[in-house]
């Protein structure tokens, strides 16, 4: 028998190294394999053991208990799903296996089944109670947009926040928004978003597409980001058609980006109708207001006024009136004496009028001047003499001079 002149190996050595050479495979060692499940059996230790298959392949495939609780109970036998994991070895058999992190339905009926499960538990624990939506800040200043940097979403939301709100400024989050990466990818950005300085609320948005398309915002991963995000989330995923388990779990939902948009921006113009209106309500109220208080304030006023100067008003109005009477008194005497004075100057006047003299029958003699002539002597013939009587006057001429009579004995 010849002998060997080659090194020999254990079988261990030769699973090891097929193990190592799969290994040094980075495809195989983070790969997504897509296939239907041929065979399923979950075993008493927690954990599944499937073989999936396509026409012409199979195969084996394990998931531990550790990534099995969070696979919903809707894998069956002829499910056509998605696996992501690792190619390795399992050396006890000798053979390569799928070690799986994750599983994911790629048919209609296994998706609807997934999501019906996954609503139905996620339910139990509150994750779509309406009292635990939060309100929309109404005039915020700073949002962040989660979607496809490349995609129309992302134009549409800027597009009606330059038309409504101009004011706020928007951080976009860029996501993988559809695939098997988008639940991943999304639940990270959110994450993201919910943690940036100043941001008020979150736009969680896409653009319509297939039901394949829109699976991902079924994900366990992107519905717990959105309750875990700590302000509110808008989304506006897909058609009007399409509702999402993220739609269910949002503060608010909306059919399309744009709308969701306009659900987030206010209306600047209706704003500022709004606030006009407000400015002239405050202005009429503050009137009324206004002249309110200041009548209350007047009616203080006069009652602190009386109140204050009520008993010294009164003692005042009382020395006011007798001290009128005392006066009045007083003045009605002097007037009765003045009156009294006044008569008896007249009579005295009466007396040396001459007017009085005249009217005892003495006449008096005026030049033509009116100066009165007291003399004879300083009258000459021809002159003009008016003599003045009591009842008037009448103009005369001298036709004789005075004669002088001589004194009489014994007088000068």
């Amino acid at each position: 028998m010849r002998e060997f002149q080659k090194t020999f190996l254990t079988v261990s050595e030769v699973n090891a190294r097929v193990e190592g050479l799969l290994g040094a495979d980075s495809l195989l060692q983070n790969c997504v394999v897509r296939g239907e499940i041929l065979e399923l059996k979950r075993h008493t230790s927690g954990h599944v053991y499937f073989t999936v298959g396509d026409a012409g392949s199979r195969l084996a495939a394990v998931l531990f208990r550790g990534d099995a609780v969070h696979v919903p109970q809707w894998p069956q036998v002829g499910d056509d799903v998605l696996v992501e994991g690792r190619i390795g070895v399992y050396a006890a058999r000798g053979t390569y296996q799928l070690y799986a992190r994750r599983l994911v339905p790629a048919g209609s009926g296994a998706q609807a089944r997934a999501k019906a499960e996954l609503q139905e538990r996620l339910a139990r624990e509150g994750l779509f109670d309406p009292r635990h939506k939060r309100p929309l800040p109404p005039w915020p200043m700073r949002v962040a947009l989660v979607t496809s940097p490349t995609g129309a979403a992302v134009r549409d939301v800027l597009k009606v926040s330059r038309k409504r709100f101009p004011a706020c400024a928007i951080l976009v989050v860029p996501a993988v928004v559809q695939g098997f990466e988008a639940p991943e990818s999304v639940a990270r950005a959110l994450g993201i978003a919910g943690s940036s300085f100043g941001v008020e609320a979150v736009l969680l948005v896409r653009g319509g597409g297939s039901r394949d398309d829109l699976a991902a915002f079924d994900d366990e991963r992107i519905i717990r980001a959105l309750r875990s995000c700590p302000v509110p989330v808008v989304t506006g995923v897909g058609h009007e058609v399409d509702q999402s388990l993220a739609d269910l779990a949002a503060d608010a939902a909306c059919p399309t980006p744009s709308a969701a948009a306009e659900r987030v921006f206010p209306d600047r113009h209706a704003l500022l109708a709004q606030l006009a209106l407000q400015r002239r309500h405050l202005y009429r109220s503050a009137e009324r207001r206004i002249g309110s208080r200041e009548q209350h304030l007047a009616q203080l006023r006069h009652r602190m006024t009386v109140a204050i100067f009520r008993g010294p008003l009164a003692e005042a109005e009382t020395r006011i009136a007798r001290t009128f009477q005392e006066l009045y008194g007083r003045i009605s005497q002097g007037i009765m004496r003045a009156e009294a004075r006044l008569g008896g100057l007249a009579a005295a006047l009466d007396v040396l009028s001459p007017l009085s003299v005249l009217s005892r029958g003495f006449i008096s003699c005026e030049d033509e001047g009116g100066h009165p002539v007291v003399s004879g002597a300083a009258l000459r013939r021809g002159d003009g003499v008016r003599l003045c009587f009591a009842d008037g006057k009448i103009g005369a001429e001298v036709t004789e001079e005075m004669t002088l009579h001589a004194p009489e004995p014994g007088k000068e």
